[in-house]
């Protein structure tokens, strides 16, 4: 016998799935022309947190110096220092920096999204396909920027991610980058999900983080790295696919099968009390059996309760 299971979706996070980060081209700035000056929206050093504090320097500054053909006057200039031989990168970020300890790669160290102040947190409702970005970077030869884009539930998640965060992570985008020789470089990073043992966390916030080097220390003093116009990019196909109902069906014969959705879909099957089930794309899932009961069901980061009678 066919069990046809019909999802109706509130379409209101999809209809606003471009939405876009704010400030994401750099045009407006709090405190201008103090030690204290950031692009609005966005974090360094001197708006951080921790012991260290009172020890964090002014490494990002506006700057006119953007590409050709730019839509906006000001890109933002990052850079690293160097104080007794240790290096601070210069970092840009959503959430907040957490100045622990003097040395760069202590777990003390750590930027964060401090969802209970939205001046150090980004909300968002869905995942993206990619980050995109315009950068340009000078440094020496053999060094990499970084950019890392987590999407995450309401926890404070922490980047690099530790232990206490991993759980709360949906999915993110990272790109490792090298000097561009003078040049304004677009790079794109695709978002991919992670994999998680429980029940998938859903899309809240959003901590991306730009630095001038991939490690903590890195570099050297005066590597910089010029930002411009970053931007969420979301693919028609996969917003077009939820503008109408999800069918989904279900036999005992096939397994869930769906008209509407692609069969390379990933999608992970939970128990009512969010232990995993089974996870595949839906062409792998095709032809396995449920028991009769209540399961969740979590795809492109939305969780909906699925009953098998």
């Amino acid at each position: 016998m066919k069990q046809i299971i019909t999802f109706h979706f509130l379409f209101l996070s999809y209809l606003l799935s471009a939405q876009q980060i704010a400030n994401s081209n750099m045009e407006s700035w709090d405190n201008l022309g103090l030690t204290t000056e950031e692009p609005t929206n966005w974090n360094g050093f001197k708006s951080g947190s921790g012991g260290l504090v009172s020890f964090g320097s002014q490494q990002i500054e506006q700057s006119t110096a953007i590409r050709a053909n730019a839509t906006g006057m000001y890109c933002t200039r990052i850079w690293s220092k160097s104080t007794l031989g240790i290096v601070a990168n210069g970092t840009m970020t959503l959430g907040q920096i957490n100045m622990g300890s003097t040395t760069a790669s202590s777990p003390l160290n750590y930027n964060y999204s401090k969802t209970s102040d939205s001046l150090f947190s980004e909300p968002i409702s869905t995942v993206p396909d990619s980050v995109v970005f315009w950068a340009k970077y000078t440094a020496g030869t053999g060094q990499q920027a970084r950019m890392h884009a987590i999407i995450h539930d309401s926890a404070d998640v922490h980047d690099p991610i530790d232990a206490g965060s991993q759980p709360f992570v949906v999915a993110r985008a990272e790109l490792n980058y090298a000097p561009t020789a003078g040049n304004w470089v677009r790079f794109s990073a695709p978002f991919a999900y992670e994999v998680q043992t429980g029940l998938m966390p859903i899309a809240k916030y959003i901590l991306l983080t730009f630095a001038t080097n991939k490690n903590p220390g890195g570099g050297a003093a005066n590597d910089e790295v010029l930002i411009d116009d970053i931007e969420l990019i979301y693919n028609a196909s996969s917003i077009n696919e939820f503008q109408s109902t999800v069918q989904i069906y279900y036999s005992t014969a096939q397994g869930l099968m769906s008209k509407n959705l692609s069969m390379d879909t990933n999608l992970s099957i939970y128990s009512i009390t969010g232990q995993l089930v089974k996870k595949g794309s839906l062409a792998q899932l095709s032809g396995g059996s449920l028991p009769s009961g209540q399961y969740l069901l979590n795809f492109q980061g939305k969780s909906q309760k699925l009953f098998i009678p």
